[in-house]
């Protein structure tokens, strides 16, 4: 299919609508007749067929919604590999009108044109660009060896992993008495993963060491109690209270020291004491009084803490593993028929990146049921509804039809998708808001500078759902490689290309990435760029933004200030319109790691670096977004480690002068 006809399908390509305004797989109707005949076999209807009647031949047809094939006889699976157009649903516009002669960029132009003005062929808004090839070149590589997904396997694993949700919080509440930090699960899975040698997607089975550092900080941090931001006086002072009173229970309840027990109870009861007879203390008082009450009780409380909390990551931990064992012996049992596909010979050779391929055929497929409910795809199996919105599904689509080689007819792609969606639903959690933060995205104008300006055309840490361009790496190598990923970046090796890196702000992948981005510039003569985009951390500083900051290869460096600039929801596809964009809370440095073929490519120059600070600015007036003039922090190598604030872009000077590195 050409990039003409891929253009046409991303607008065109929404379910094909009923009488009633719903697409379900049993009745749909063909968009040249308001008459549906009777249901077809199930099986022809997961494949997308339905049949039609043509009023003007007075007949009825068959047409397949997914490829939009037509067809005059009723389809037989496996029999209609010749693309039949009866109807002519497909035939190219005659020489000299519509679309014919018309160039990629024209149509592109006008299809925005007809999005601006909410045209037949729009979406409410396009937030990716799936016309733009790769340059990322990797060494060919075999298949993969994961099992195929599967919606009762994908089934099984959400129910176990909701369990594990539930055990995590049980045992923060029985053992330490508070909640479980926000997202310290999310985190913790993210963290595993870099370490994890077992077999599931997902859940970790083989990590070394069993403990995990993040969990262990994070539940550590909120021992004896959770500290939230402040903004009152009265808040302060109960907080205060809140602290000493439960430091003074934990270290009398634990099997503590007896220098630890005198000194934790003394401490603990001056503060009560003053706290009683002082009335006219101020909120910075009171804040004064909890730091010192934190420096002075906070080591002993961690003391008597610390096998608690490591009692609970290791159980967490093994709980996990048990449940991969479960899991990846269903999985067996289900798959025991699929016998592993020959390999394709692989040569050692250079070749423009391609998506992961899975060394085992997928089993057939159960049915799963759509249907639209206004501008949204509801997806269900077993009772299970996964939603995303009519613009996405169709963007699941296209990046299907692209990528997918083993379901040229769309057989599986409603159970892949449902898949799909489940396992970043199950990975983010099902709190509001939860996981949005650590699956956000850059603003459009930002990619589209980033390709403009400085070639990129992949993304390190994305999703089919979130991504910018068709060729990215996610986490999920079993369901995303059907929908175009390259599989987990920390797998991938390419030897040249452009890249854009927004990592899920987990401390360890962060620097999990740094010793990878490293370790390819050193080995790869070939042109080679990584432009990342960090959260701001600098106290205390995180050892990853510390590795890039003094990294050999750092060319260029800027920072963006907090709350002047935003990122995309990681549920964007099923937010509301008005959720798409959250502002950052934190600076973000974007930082330019390159070898020297790399730099003589994609020299971060002044003028580049213009044009991508007002990308900036162009999102945030299309988003009205406030914020203050300020001009964002940029610094060179040679005067590395200037502080900023993370991701938001003010008004640029005309005066202002960029710095850069010529290293």
């Amino acid at each position: 299919m050409t990039s003409e006809n891929h253009a046409t399908v991303k607008v065109d390509t929404s379910m094909v609508m009923s009488p009633t305004g719903s697409a379900t797989q049993g009745s749909p109707v063909s968009p040249s007749t308001s008459k549906p005949m009777p249901e077809l076999p199930d099986e022809l209807v997961q494949a997308g067929w339905s049949k039609c009647w043509s009023k003007r031949e007075n007949r009825p047809y068959w047409f397949n919604r997914f490829t939009n094939q037509s067809l005059w006889e009723m389809p037989v699976l496996g029999q209609h590999d010749v693309i039949s157009d009866p109807l002519g649903l497909n035939a190219a516009p005659a020489e000299g009108t519509g679309d014919a002669g018309v160039g990629n960029g024209q149509r592109k132009r006008r299809l925005s044109e007809e999005a601006a003005q909410g045209g037949p062929n729009s979406f409410k808004r396009i937030y990716w660009d799936l016309d733009i090839q790769t340059n990322a070149v990797i060494r060919e590589r075999p298949p993969a060896n994961h099992l195929p997904p599967h919606p009762e396997m994908e089934l099984q694993r959400a129910q176990l992993t909701t369990k594990l949700r539930q055990h995590y919080h049980e045992l923060c509440y029985q053992r330490e008495g508070i909640e479980p930090p926000r997202e310290s699960f999310n985190r913790w899975l993210l963290e595993r993963k870099v370490l994890d040698k077992g077999p599931d997607p997902l859940l970790p089975s083989e990590c070394d060491p069993i403990i995990s550092p993040s969990m262990f900080r994070e539940v550590m941090n909120d021992i004896p109690i959770r500290l939230s931001r402040i903004k009152y006086k009265e808040e302060a002072r109960k907080l205060l209270f809140k602290y000493a009173e439960a430091a003074k229970k934990m270290i009398d309840s634990r099997n503590a020291t007896p220098d630890s027990r005198k000194v934790v109870k003394w401490n603990a009861e001056d503060t009560m004491n003053w706290l009683r007879r002082d009335h006219s203390a101020s909120k910075e008082d009171y804040m004064d009084r909890l730091e010192h009450l934190r420096k002075q009780c906070g080591p002993h409380v961690a003391a008597v803490a610390k096998d608690s909390v490591e009692g609970i990551c290791t159980k967490i931990y093994h709980i996990s593993a048990e449940y991969v064992r479960r899991i990846h012996q269903a999985h067996q049992t289900l798959l025991k028929d699929c016998n592993v596909s020959e390999a394709a010979d692989v040569q050692d050779r250079l070749v423009y990146c391609y998506p992961i391929r899975l060394a085992l055929p997928s089993p057939a497929q159960p049915r799963v049921e759509l249907h639209f409910e206004n501008d949204i795809a509801c997806l269900r199996y077993k009772g299970e509804m996964v939603k995303v919105n009519r613009s996405h599904f169709t963007k699941l689509e296209l990046l299907y039809r692209y990528s997918s080689i083993d379901d040229p007819r769309f057989e599986k792609f409603l159970s892949r998708v449902w898949c799909l969606i489940k396992r970043y639903l199950v990975m983010f959690g099902s709190g509001v808001n939860e996981g949005t933060g650590l699956q956000g995205a850059l603003p459009v104008p930002v990619f589209e500078a980033l390709n403009k300006q400085f070639g990129v055309t992949f993304e390190c840490f994305a999703s089919p759902l979130n991504s910018y361009f068709k060729q990215f790496c996610s986490a999920f190598p079993d369901t995303d490689g059907f929908f175009g990923s390259r599989g987990p970046f920390l797998n991938f090796i390419p030897a040249s290309g452009s890249f854009e890196a927004n990592p899920p702000f987990s401390e360890e992948l962060m620097d999990a990435m740094v010793t990878h981005f490293e370790k390819l510039l050193e080995e790869s003569i070939e042109p080679l760029s990584f432009i990342i985009f960090v959260p701001e951390w600098r106290d205390p500083l995180t050892p990853a933004l510390h590795r890039m900051e003094t990294s050999a290869f750092r060319r260029y460096q800027m920072s963006v200030p907090a709350f002047e600039h935003e990122y995309r929801s990681g549920s964007q596809h099923i937010c509301k319109q008005g959720e798409m964009y959250y502002k950052a809370v934190h600076g973000t440095v974007v930082i330019f790691l390159q070898n020297a073929a790399g730099f003589a490519k994609w020299e971060p120059t002044p003028e580049r670096i213009q044009e991508l600070l007002a990308a900036y600015q162009v999102s945030r007036r299309a988003l009205g977004s406030p914020g203050p003039s300020s001009a964002p922090t940029t610094t060179s190598p040679a005067s590395a480690g200037g502080s900023g604030d993370k991701d938001s872009i003010a008004p640029c000077p005309t005066s202002y002068k960029i710095r850069k590195s010529t290293k």
